[in-house]
């Protein structure tokens, strides 16, 4: 039986990218939060963790704004995170070479070798999860690219 309430553009849930990317979304956030019990860090820490093990291999010096702007986590909630980061050991503010109100974030020892063991967790999480694509991952991965550019 139809109904005549025409609220909605479309005729099933299934139909609607928004409601199908938030519970895609939901459902791996889920899923990550659980892989990442185990080093007692939230996936936005892991975020930031891993943000910082990047752009330093890739030598770039960093910033909570450089974080911020990477990985798209608005600065207040980077400079959290980044303040209970510190808290447990895994990072180190210092100063940076340049601009002397800029301070440079660094992974301690500890955060290295925590981060270097999450990341394979993740990827290797990543890989199964995704892997129902198949060969679509590419095309995936390049439509959110053009999502994220907007």
């Amino acid at each position: 039986m139809k109904n005549n309430d025409n609220t909605f553009s479309v005729d099933q849930p299934e139909e609607s990218s928004g409601f199908l990317l938030w519970q895609v979304t939901n459902l791996w956030q889920r899923e990550i939060k659980k892989v990442l019990e185990k080093y007692d860090i939230t996936h936005s820490q892991f975020v930031l963790l891993a943000s910082i093990h990047w752009l330093s291999l890739h030598h770039t010096q960093v910033t909570q704004i450089v974080l911020s702007a990477h990985t798209k986590i608005d600065p207040m909630t980077t400079s959290t995170v980044l303040r209970t980061l510190q808290s447990k050991g895994l990072i180190e503010r210092q100063e940076h070479e340049t601009d002397t109100r800029a301070k440079t974030v660094v992974l301690t020892e500890a955060g290295k070798k925590l981060i270097k063991k999450a990341v394979v967790t993740v990827e290797t999480f990543d890989k199964a999860f995704f892997s129902v694509l198949k060969n679509k991952t590419g095309d995936f991965n390049q439509q959110l690219i053009k999502l994220l550019g907007q």
